[in-house]
């Protein structure tokens, strides 16, 4: 079966990072057809040199330029244009996808083929893929992932494998900062889509000892309380769940200093590893 990696790159990313993120799917037991990455924006000089080096040695790439930067979901849905395939692989630019990950997501796409994206565990790391710090465990069947929907994200993003087809039925990535993974999950589901996870580890994600801090304030709220209103406007979500979920996340996403916030997150939200 034929894929394509989907990937969005930005300036602040580090270009030793995007090689080894690159190569991790050059690598790929079960080739891709194609790797499409989209530069959000300009890039710097460093970056530049690791994407020209690999486009100018591998056919299979191909490079989409944006003037300016759009984020994360505008830039996916700019780039899935170019994807010439009907199954594509997210990869982030700073991640590493274990060399039988594709072939694990092919292989379940030909036994299943009612379902329409497939995911799995990620494995987080600090500084090298050999410091597991965590890793974030997911929910196996459909009926599971969508009653998980209701109350957090269901899928690593990092590690999904969709039909184009269905994701351009929902409505493609909406705009919503940080969450628009979370957000065509939500459209995916109100089209009818099947989805499935691995029980396995899929992706290493590289963190910081500051993820977990990060993932708060008023902004960071207000894109998830977005999500939470598409979710009772779809009626995926009834009054009360969307009250309790916008308690929850406005008093760990703000009302709770960083230290503690990182530790409930680390607590209840992921397993040691």
């Amino acid at each position: 079966m034929d894929y394509c990696f989907l990937m969005s790159v930005y300036h602040l990313e580090k270009p030793e990072k995007l090689e080894r993120s690159i190569l991790s799917m050059l690598n790929q037991t079960t080739k891709p057809t194609q790797i499409v990455i989209v530069e959000d924006g300009k890039l710097t000089n460093e970056l530049n040199n690791v994407i020209d080096f690999y486009a100018e040695k591998y056919e299979a790439i191909t490079i989409i330029k944006n003037d300016v930067n759009l984020g994360l979901g505008l830039a996916l849905n700019e780039g899935l244009k170019h994807c010439k395939t009907e199954l594509v692989a997210r990869m982030d630019s700073d991640d590493i996808s274990l060399p039988d990950r594709c072939e694990r997501q092919l292989r379940e796409f030909q036994m299943f083929p009612e379902i329409d994206i497939i995911g799995g565990y990620i494995i987080e790391f600090i500084d090298s893929p050999t410091n597991i710090v965590s890793k974030r465990l997911c929910k196996t069947n459909d009926f599971d992932i969508k009653r998980e929907m209701k109350f957090r994200c269901p899928l690593n993003h990092q590690t999904v494998m969709f039909r184009k087809s269905k994701v351009i039925l929902a409505g493609q990535y909406p705009n919503i900062l940080w969450n628009e993974d979370y957000g065509l999950w939500i459209n995916m589901k109100k089209t009818g889509c099947r989805f499935s996870n691995l029980s396995d580890p899929l992706v290493l994600v590289s963190i910081d000892k500051n993820t977990f801090h990060r993932r708060g304030g008023m902004k960071y709220f207000k894109s998830e309380k977005l999500v939470q209103k598409q979710m009772l406007l779809l009626r995926q979500i009834n009054f009360v769940e969307y009250l309790y979920n916008i308690i929850v996340r406005f008093v760990v996403q703000v009302l709770l200093p960083n230290r503690v916030r990182a530790s409930i997150y680390k607590l209840f939200l992921r397993k040691k590893a």
